[in-house]
């Protein structure tokens, strides 16, 4: 029998519930994605949203915003 840690444990996957609302928008009962896609990764995995930037947690790709 292996040697467990008390407490068990996994971590974190993925965004929570709450998170995952902020993705999405109800207009006149459609769905819509309230956030941009990523262009190299494709459906599913969207752009962050910073101050002066959008970017990608996974591929790393960046668009910088105009002032």
């Amino acid at each position: 029998m292996a040697d467990k840690k008390p407490g068990g444990g996994g971590g974190k996957k993925g965004p929570s519930a709450v998170g995952r609302r902020t993705y999405y928008k109800v207009v006149d009962g459609k769905v819509t994605v309230a956030r941009q896609n990523c262009p190299k990764c494709g459906p599913g995995i969207f752009l962050g949203q910073h101050a002066n930037r959008k970017s990608c947690g996974k591929c790393g790709y960046t668009e910088f915003q105009k002032k």
